[in-house]
């Protein structure tokens, strides 16, 4: 009866491992800062257009994009209307969370 009960205990932390190792993001090699998306700010708080570096960031950035979206305190920036301008100049479709 104490084997069966350990190995069922083995099994579901195996199971749970498995899960938390297939929610890992596949965005391996990214750091997701949103102090990364600074060359963003004068577009973001402007109507200037986004500089390349601003481009180039927020591709670099985008598997980073739901967690900032989630984030009370970015959220504000992230759905602005500059923001949805940012997306659009640089082709950056908008993630699905």
């Amino acid at each position: 009866m104490v084997k069966v009960m350990w190995v069922s205990v083995l099994a579901l932390a195996a199971a749970i491992l498995l899960l938390t190792v297939v929610k890992i993001p596949v965005a391996e090699g990214v750091t997701c800062s949103p102090m990364q998306l600074a060359s963003c700010a004068a577009a973001m708080t402007s109507s200037s257009p986004p500089s390349e570096a601003c481009c180039a960031k927020l591709r670099e950035q985008q598997p980073c994009l739901c967690g900032y979206m989630r984030n009370p305190t970015l959220r504000q920036y992230n759905s602005s209307p500059n923001a949805r301008k940012i997306s659009s100049s640089c082709k950056i479709a908008s993630p699905k969370c």
